[in-house]
């Protein structure tokens, strides 16, 4: 029996376990490792802090997914590896040998220069302590009067996160304020400027606090940079991304950011029985941002690429689209689209966003995950 291990129930690998569920290799044995037995997806937490989605109506179940492919389920954190000895460590202090190797941890948020909130701050990844410290933080705005709560980051998470927050707050009743805080660049950088006018526009209505200054956590909230203090009883950090720390003594080529090297198949450039996909790994051909539609999107090419890796068969590239498309909730019923130069708002761009999430979710869920 030779063994794929699958590091992380991201995006990718929820293909990767469809597969598998489809064809069953024989003499092969998958595992997964993964803190969680749920996939909590990204692209509905804007509408579930909005009180658009229920918890159950935004997440995958591996558990069920993970039968299905005949696969092991290890609910553990990787915490090291040794690609030479062909070795993966987990934090029980357990180990666990692999023949092959597929990594889909995707990133944590970086909060550099935002420790100084000590226990104000809450990062916006991984995603499973949001879910779990959410309710908390909207029941403290519910009991406080002048609560006020600051999003830091304005690309399209902060953007989003920030107008679902104060969409969440004005449904509740709670008395306090919403601010986002961002470059001096502005918001939504890489997006066109008519969507940039488009959420401008739609924040200010909605009576959301702009700084284009960069802050500093301090005890009491952030600091900005012309000196003001934004007081603040709660931070969330949607401040980019950053890899696991484990991965910089992995002995993988990393790049300049500490991101899995890959090739055009998602295959390590230095240990080819390793692959990676989504926010996790750097493509050395093409620059590709870190968003969740490249690691969608790459879930098919990588599931084809380790049967045939499995198989002794040829390799596919994975080519990503010069474009991706945005749909941006901005709290209520309401979203913008963005691709390319070509931007579009209303109720109608919400309710395409909501049937395309709803449908990512069905399509991962037990009673479709082997008849794809």
């Amino acid at each position: 029996m030779k063994r794929l291990v699958l590091v992380g129930g991201g995006h990718a690998h929820l293909s990767v376990l469809q597969a598998f569920a489809n064809r069953r290799p024989t003499g092969v044995e998958l595992v997964l490792i993964t803190p969680s037995a749920y996939q909590n997806y990204s692209g509905m937490l804007p509408g579930w802090i909005s009180g658009h989605y229920m918890q159950k109506d935004c997440r995958i179940d591996l558990a069920h997914l993970v039968a299905a492919s005949g696969a092991q389920l290890v609910l553990d954190h990787v915490v090291g590896m040794d690609p030479v000895k062909r070795i993966v460590h987990l934090s029980g202090g357990q180990h666990m040998k692999y023949d092959w190797l597929s990594l889909d941890v995707g990133s944590e948020t970086n909060t550099s220069g935002l420790e100084g909130l000590g226990a104000k701050l809450l990062p916006a990844k991984p995603l499973d302590n949001f879910f779990s410290a959410w309710p908390q933080v909207l029941a403290e705005a519910r009991a406080s009067k002048a609560y006020r709560l600051v999003v830091v980051g304005a690309g399209a998470a902060g953007v989003e996160i920030a107008l679902a927050v104060r969409y969440a707050f004005q449904r509740m009743g709670v008395e306090g304020a919403v601010d986002l805080v961002a470059s001096e660049s502005g918001m939504l950088q890489g997006h066109s400027k008519r969507v940039q006018d488009r959420i401008r526009r739609f924040a200010e209505r909605a009576g959301l606090g702009l700084h284009f200054q960069r802050g500093v956590g301090v005890s009491d909230g952030l600091m900005l940079a012309d000196g003001h203090l934004l007081r603040a009883n709660r931070v969330i950090a949607a401040t980019g991304a950053r890899p696991a720390e484990w991965l910089r003594l992995s002995g993988l080529a990393l790049d300049a950011d500490g991101y899995v090297r890959v090739d055009q198949h998602h295959c390590s450039v230095s240990h080819p029985r390793v692959f990676a996909a989504g926010d996790v790994c750097a493509r050395q051909d093409v620059r590709m941002e870190r968003s969740g539609v490249h690691a969608v999107h790459a879930g098919p090419v990588l599931a084809d690429n380790l049967l045939a890796m499995l198989a002794g068969g040829s390799l596919r590239p994975y080519t990503p689209k010069r474009s991706s498309l945005y749909l941006m909730a901005c709290g209520p019923r309401y979203a913008v689209a963005s691709w390319g130069q070509w931007s579009a708002e209303g109720s109608w761009v919400w309710r395409w966003k909501d049937w395309i999430d709803r449908g990512f979710i069905r399509r991962f869920s037990l009673s479709r995950a082997i008849s794809r």
